[in-house]
């Protein structure tokens, strides 16, 4: 998330990201998630742009950006964490890193990105 968050706000790539960590070799699966986000950015800016009601997803701080993005991806990309996982991290981490509100808007836009998402691919 916080890889992310400077990859946002530095307009780095995944790697340049990547590589401004402490750690100068990051966990392999963490790596993969901000190699993923930043493939399918485009793609997962636009889910969250349909689920994020009333606001535009650059008006958001750029912390929520990056919870959201990263919940986006594991919700479409990565089918074998359950969603309830994904959104509850995320509610989490935006309580605990941004204020409550972002918990509950993080909530509400992910519930409704996985009731889409998450649906589709169960035929529903």
């Amino acid at each position: 998330m916080f890889v992310l968050y400077q990859q946002d706000l530095l307009n780095l790539s995944a790697d340049e990201a990547l590589a401004r960590g402490d750690d100068p070799k990051p966990d392999q699966y963490a790596a993969a998630l901000v190699r993923g986000v930043g493939s399918h950015r485009a793609e997962i800016d636009e889910v969250l742009g349909k689920h994020v009601e009333g606001w535009s997803l650059q008006r958001l701080g750029v912390l929520e950006r990056a919870i959201l993005r990263l919940a986006a991806y594991e919700l479409t990309w990565e089918p074998d964490v359950p969603s309830a996982v994904v959104i509850d991290e995320a509610v989490e981490s935006a309580k605990r890193f941004c204020s409550d509100e972002a918990g509950a808007l993080v909530n509400g836009v992910l519930g409704s990105v996985a009731g889409t998402v998450r649906a589709q691919e169960a035929g529903g």
